[in-house]
């Protein structure tokens, strides 16, 4: 029997929970929230939905629940409105994913976490130093969904399917992430040998990095695309796939990074990261990802003196 643990109900919890029962995932999901109205809420309208999908149990819970799940999905934190970055929200995301992360580990939780609060990266860091797991078992979405959008906006440019294009966003899941171009191949080719002249970097690269900010504009959150990243991360660990996925990960000296978390293909199983990939950047591309470190560097400094 597989449980996952949701938490938080809100449109990103809700969503990954309804996405998880399609997929048929798991034969448990269990919501919890600082609000257990709306976990009972949302529990009792996908039970009603899954009784026209396929067999699971869906319920609103407490911490003890969540103790013997597989992966608690930590989605709890603060969101963003107007003109707020992910990095601005930091320090009120920080208390809650601090708080729920204690929760868990004090209930005994000893599976894999995976963290979709925003700012991911540093929300995940704040998971592991709550956790007492290792860093292998706490994971962030990180730029698997922008990596999502990056595939689906070159191949709009080259005309092909997304799924025949192959590229990484690396870095920060924000301003300051990095899509990797240099290693992009469709269909093993380089874009320059695929089509000339290649799609415009800067363009495509602003407009991945730009999407999430047009959807908070026009409906004031996002929940489809992250829930199913969260979902495929699910999969990939519960399904022990061995799948590359760009995820965010405690990085221990890779491009000379260190005591931080940022994206970086991952071999993703049952344990969780069972390895990190260094991709193949060229020096404009590596330059970026150590300044999107150095971004969060900063921000992390500014975090802990607030703690």
């Amino acid at each position: 029997m597989s449980r996952i643990a949701m938490i938080g109900a809100g449109h990103v919890g809700a969503t990954a929970a309804y996405a998880l029962m399609l997929r048929a995932l798991v034969s448990e999901i269990v919501l919890i929230d600082s609000d257990p109205g709306l976990a009972e809420a949302e529990a009792a309208d996908l039970a009603d939905a899954n009784a026209l999908a396929r067999p699971a149990r869906i319920w609103a819970g407490t911490y003890a629940d969540a103790a013997s799940a597989t992966i608690a999905v930590v989605t709890a934190g603060a969101a963003t409105h107007g003109s707020e970055t992910r990095l601005t929200v930091a320090s009120r995301s920080a208390s809650i994913v601090r708080a729920c992360v204690s929760q868990l580990a004090g209930a005994g939780f000893g599976g894999i976490i995976l963290v979709a609060a925003n700012p991911v990266d540093l929300m995940a860091l704040v998971a592991l130093r709550a956790s007492g797991l290792p860093a292998s078992r706490v994971i962030g979405t990180g730029t698997l969904l922008d990596t999502a959008r990056l595939r689906q906006a070159l191949a709009a440019e080259l005309h092909v399917a997304p799924t025949a294009i192959e590229a990484l966003v690396v870095g920060e899941h924000g301003d300051s992430e990095v899509a990797a171009f240099f290693a992009a191949r469709v269909g093993g080719l380089g874009l320059a040998q695929f089509q000339a002249p290649a799609p415009d970097r800067e363009h495509v690269a602003r407009g991945v990095r730009e999407a999430g900010y047009r959807i908070i504009a026009g409906k004031g959150y996002t929940s489809f695309g992250i829930a199913t990243a969260i979902v495929r991360i699910c999969e990939a660990i519960l399904r022990d796939e061995r799948a590359i996925l760009p995820v965010s990960v405690a990085l221990t000296g890779e491009f000379g990074i260190t005591d931080l978390y940022l994206s970086l293909p991952c071999l993703l199983g049952a344990g969780g990261i069972e390895r990190i990939l260094l991709p193949d950047l060229d020096a404009a591309e590596q330059a970026g990802l150590r300044a999107s470190a150095a971004i969060l560097r900063e921000n992390l400094a500014v975090l802990d003196a607030g703690s």
